[in-house]
C-alpha cells in the first residue's frame, strides 16, 4: 500500500507496468520504464534490468556471438548487430514512459590487468564518448554506466572526470559508487564501478549491501552435473536436488541444464590441478611440473586458482586462460558453472563456440548486481 493524493492506492504490476488504482475510483496512474542498452554483450545487465521491471526495447552489440546470445534470451528486444558508432538514431515508441540508457563501454584499457593500454593515447579508452553521444540522441531520464574498478584511478581519475563533466553539461545529476557483487547475492567477489545519472535532479542513493546475502561457491555449484575434462554436453540432468536457496533460484523448475562445456586440458595441466587445494594456486604446484614457464615464480596469484566451496568465487574473468579450477574436480569450470557464479539463471543459454561462450560469461555484468541498481531506480519512479 502507498499513499497518493490523499487516497489509498493498490499497486499492481502487469506487462512491465506499475498500475496504480485508487480505491476512490480516480484515474489510473501508469509508471513504465523503457530500457536501451549499448555495448550489451550477452545481456547480463539487461537481464538484471528486466528482472527489476524494465522493458528493454533495443540493444546494440557488435560481437556476432554475444549478440546471438542476447537475442536468444531477450525475445522482445530488437538487437542491433553493429558497431555503436554506426548507429545514428534510436527509433522506438516512447509516449510518456521513462527511459533508461545503460551499458558498459569496453574496459580493457581501464583494467588493472592490462597495464600497457592504460593511457589517454589508446582510442579504446575513449569509447565512453559513444555512450555520451547516445545520451544526446535519446535524452533518457536515467543513465547507468558500468565499468571496472580501474576507471577510478586511471590517468589520476581523468576519464571518470570527463564522463562526469560531459553528463553534467547535458543536465544530468551524476553519482558513482564501487560495488562488490558478493554483497548483492552473487557467489563471486567482483568489484565494479557504477555511474548513475538522473535528468530530473535526483541524487541517486546506491543500494546498500545485503548483510545476509553472501553466497558461496558450494551454494552455487553443488547440484550441477559431474563433468570430465574436455566434456561437451549440451544438456544433462542435475546431479542432485538443489541444496541452497541460490541453487533453487538459478534452477527454477528445470529438470535438465545446458551449456555443460569444459575446455580440454593436457595431462600435464590436469596433474598440476591435482596438487592445488581449495583456495590454493600455482604456488602449490611442484616446481618439476612448471618447467615450461621461463620463471614460474613470477606468475600472478590468479593462475591455477582452485575455488573454495566455503567462500564466494574470485573474479570470473578470463577463467579459461587463468586455469581456474573446479573446487572438487580436477578440471576447469564449465560454461554453466561460470554462469552460475555470475548469477545467470540456468534457463539463460549461451551461443557460439566454447571459447566465445567463455568470453561472454566472463565479461558480463552479474545480473543480480545489475538488478539491485535497477530496483532502486524503479523505486524512485514510484514516488
Amino acid at each position: 500500500m502507498l499513499e497518493f493524493l490523499d487516497h489509498t492506492v493498490i499497486i499492481n504490476y502487469e506487462n512491465n507496468r506499475f498500475i496504480f488504482n485508487t480505491l476512490a475510483g480516480l484515474n489510473q496512474f501508469i509508471i513504465r520504464m523503457i530500457g536501451i542498452e549499448v555495448f550489451s554483450g550477452p545481456g547480463g545487465m539487461s537481464h538484471g534490468a528486466k528482472s527489476a521491471g524494465v522493458n528493454i526495447k533495443i540493444a546494440v552489440e557488435k560481437d556476432y556471438y554475444a549478440a546471438q546470445t542476447y537475442a536468444k534470451n531477450h525475445k522482445g528486444t530488437t538487437v542491433v548487430v553493429d558497431d555503436i558508432s554506426n548507429v545514428k538514431e534510436f527509433d522506438f515508441e516512447r509516449e510518456n514512459d521513462q527511459v533508461v540508457l545503460f551499458g558498459g563501454p569496453p574496459c580493457q584499457g581501464y583494467s588493472n590487468s592490462n597495464q600497457k593500454n592504460k593511457s589517454k593515447d589508446n582510442p579504446k579508452n575513449w569509447l565512453f564518448k559513444e555512450f555520451i553521444r547516445c545520451t544526446r540522441l535519446i535524452k533518457p531520464d536515467w543513465i547507468v554506466i558500468e565499468n571496472v574498478k580501474g576507471l577510478l584511478n586511471m590517468e589520476k581519475g581523468f576519464f571518470l572526470n570527463e564522463i562526469f563533466k560531459e553528463l553534467n553539461q547535458l543536465g544530468y545529476t551524476v553519482n558513482y559508487k564501487l560495488l562488490n557483487s558478493a554483497d548483492f547475492g552473487v557467489p563471486q567477489r567482483r568489484d565494479r564501478v557504477f555511474i548513475v545519472g538522473s535528468l530530473h535532479g535526483i541524487a541517486f542513493d546506491f543500494p546498500e549491501p545485503k548483510i545476509d546475502s553472501i553466497v558461496t561457491v558450494g551454494d552455487a555449484l553443488s547440484d550441477l552435473p559431474y563433468l570430465e575434462n574436455g566434456q561437451i554436453s549440451d544438456k544433462l540432468e542435475y546431479s542432485e536436488k538443489p541444496t541452497s536457496k541460490y541453487a533453487k533460484l538459478m534452477r527454477g523448475s528445470l529438470k535438465e541444464v545446458k551449456n555443460n562445456y569444459v575446455s580440454k586440458n593436457s595431462d600435464l595441466v590436469i596433474d598440476r590441478y591435482s596438487h592445488v587445494p581449495q583456495g590454493g594456486n600455482w604456488k602449490n604446484i611442484p616446481d618439476s611440473l612448471m618447467t615450461n614457464y621461463k620463471d614460474h615464480t613470477r606468475c600472478h596469484g590468479g593462475i591455477y586458482r582452485r575455488l573454495s566451496n566455503d567462500n564466494p568465487s574470485v573474479v570470473i574473468g578470463n577463467y579459461r586462460k587463468n586455469m581456474l579450477i573446479h573446487p572438487t574436480q580436477n578440471r576447469g569450470l564449465s560454461v554453466r558453472e561460470a554462469a552460475r557464479l555470475q548469477s545467470f539463471p540456468d534457463n539463460f543459454e549461451f551461443v557460439g563456440p566454447i571459447n566465445q561462450q567463455q568470453q561472454q560469461v566472463g565479461d558480463a555484468v552479474p545480473p543480480l548486481l545489475a538488478k539491485a541498481i535497477f530496483d532502486k531506480i524503479i523505486q524512485y519512479n514510484q514516488l
